[in-house]
């Protein structure tokens, strides 16, 4: 069963590049992104296996994509006819027709496909490449088979007015996690590529939920630990004023690394396997923590704390911080902004980082990557 990762969004925050070559080693056969420039980033550093736009893109992109081999999806018709205008390379451009099955926000309606197909046919720079459609909610039984009802009826009129649909596609995490979504030609994982359960099925006993892992995780070191007498301020306000002697640490990141203020005084860090208090109002470069009571010596600048993952018994998961913050797991680790550095592991150890000022690239060995770019 093909199996296209879905990458966008610097892939959830994790690193679209790296994250790539890591599913390529590990034998994918295509990547779905959310805009053009998404697909030439992967391009640009050589990825190779077919590359899926979701969005519709600006036609004045179409020949330059169509010459890399990006497909890209039709939502709408005059957007459609815009493309067909501007598609005039040699290599034909690949359009994934995306159906309107109830999801409200993308999409050609039933009524329109056929006349969608007819002139993606009629372009000479087009090709039909596939037909997809995305769950609203997978968790929804009712909903879901009335989804798949429109789908196979679209796919059912489209076949009988002479279109040949090479590609099918429909399964996400969440269908993928529940099985009431059928595989038809290819899926799209998205959350759960990077290890993580969609919200709305966390509390429920799915299966594959309970051997997937996250794949991220944030630490940091202090730059200042120090001790501040009882009714001192802490930070902008202060939203927060000590009532007693206490030590206060501070780190290096805040909402201009993708951790908001929503958490000011509403989350916590781990340290040597203890839970501290995150206090006062997150700043653009700092956060700080309030490591009184952890056992043992005073905690001091070479301690490592944890905002995002587990030590010792402790874990902090993204669906924790995205309840504190009313909002979900997707936003939490998509929010994590480019400054902050991915070091990016492996049994073995360390297998590469990136940071503002190195290169994205190949998180595997180079005879892997050799072997990846020639397939």
């Amino acid at each position: 069963m093909p199996v296209h990762p879905v990458v966008k969004a610097d892939a959830y925050g994790h690193g679209a590049v790296d994250v790539a070559w890591a599913l390529a080693a590990a034998g994918v056969d295509g990547y779905c992104v959310a805009t053009a420039d998404e697909a030439l980033q992967l391009r640009d550093a050589r990825i190779r296996g077919s590359v899926l736009v979701l969005y519709p893109v600006p036609a004045a992109m179409a020949p330059e994509l169509a010459r890399r081999r990006i497909a890209v999806t039709a939502g709408d018709l005059d957007l459609l006819a815009s493309l067909a205008g501007a598609a005039d390379g040699p290599r034909r451009l690949g359009v994934h027709l995306e159906v309107e099955t109830g999801l409200g926000r993308g999409g050609v309606r039933e009524a329109d496909l056929a006349r969608a197909a007819d002139l993606i046919a009629g372009a000479p720079g087009l090709r039909l490449a596939g037909l997809w459609t995305h769950l609203q909610a997978p968790e929804d039984a009712a909903l879901t088979a009335r989804q798949l009802d429109r789908f196979d009826a679209a796919t059912i009129a489209l076949r009988r007015a002479g279109h040949r649909l090479r590609i099918r596609h429909v399964a996400a995490s969440g269908g993928l996690l529940l099985g009431n979504a059928a595989a038809l030609d290819g899926i799209r994982p998205g959350l759960t590529v990077y290890g993580l359960v969609p919200d709305e099925l966390l509390g429920r006993d799915v299966p594959g939920g309970r051997r997937l892992r996250p794949v991220m995780s944030l630490h940091a070191r202090p730059v200042r630990v120090v001790e501040l007498p009882a009714g001192w301020g802490i930070g902008y306000g202060p939203s927060f004023v000590t009532a007693r002697p206490s030590r206060i640490a501070t780190l290096p990141l805040g909402y201009g690394d993708g951790w908001p203020r929503t958490l000011s005084n509403r989350a916590a860090a781990i340290v040597r396997g203890h839970r501290v208090p995150l206090v006062g109002s997150v700043a653009m470069d700092a956060v700080m923590a309030d490591v009184s009571d952890v056992p043992g010596p005073p905690v001091t600048v070479a301690d490592e704390l944890v905002l995002l993952g587990s030590q010792g018994g402790e874990s902090i998961t993204a669906a924790e911080l995205a309840t504190a913050r009313s909002t979900i797991s997707w936003e939490v680790v998509t929010a994590m902004a480019a400054r902050l550095p991915r070091v990016y592991h492996a049994p073995s150890g360390a297998q590469g980082i990136r940071t503002l000022v190195s290169r994205p690239g190949p998180t595997i060995d180079a005879a892997t990557r050799r072997r990846i770019s020639r397939s």
